[in-house]
């Protein structure tokens, strides 16, 4: 971890108010230990429009290819988790916690998760298209097709600190 993500997880905590019991019940998980750091999109000039749609508080939703989980293994996303989201440059930026998730079938995603993540003209019908390419792109070789089956986790989160 680089001592700027340190360094903006140490300010973070307290200005989200993640130590606000520390003096009853002493320190916590959730406050020691520094969360995950990543940027939204595939390359650069994607991470920085999407971190600024997240700071003006346009973006309060994200999605994932459950597959991409699995080629990683790494675990879901689970409600309460903190992650720090850095720009293209890979500066940290904003802590976010995640508020829900659901797995629903690509095809079942709906208007409401495609307004909140907050990209395009926020249709669905520009939702499906980005993420078919996007999910296609990040597949990898022989992986399956982007159908209405594939399975993807939606995800909800609110700013903390930025």
């Amino acid at each position: 971890m680089s001592a700027e993500i340190q360094s903006f997880w140490e300010d973070a905590k307290v200005r989200a108010n993640l130590n606000r019991l520390r003096a009853y019940a002493g320190g916590n998980a959730q406050e020691a230990l520094c969360p995950p750091a990543w940027a939204f999109g595939a390359d650069a000039e994607q991470a920085d429009e999407l971190l600024q749609l997240v700071l003006e508080g346009v973006k309060t939703a994200t999605s994932s290819a459950a597959r991409d989980y699995e080629a990683e293994d790494e675990p879901l996303p689970t409600v309460g988790s903190l992650s720090i989201i850095t720009d293209g440059a890979g500066h940290p930026r904003a802590l976010i916690t995640t508020t829900e998730v659901r797995t629903v079938p690509f095809g079942d995603v709906d208007e409401a998760h495609a307004r909140d993540e907050g990209e395009g003209d926020r249709s669905l019908a520009h939702w499906r298209k980005v993420h078919t390419d996007f999910f296609t792109q990040s597949a990898g070789e022989g992986a399956a097709a982007v159908s209405d089956d594939l399975p993807v986790v939606l995800e909800r989160f609110e700013v903390l600190y930025s």
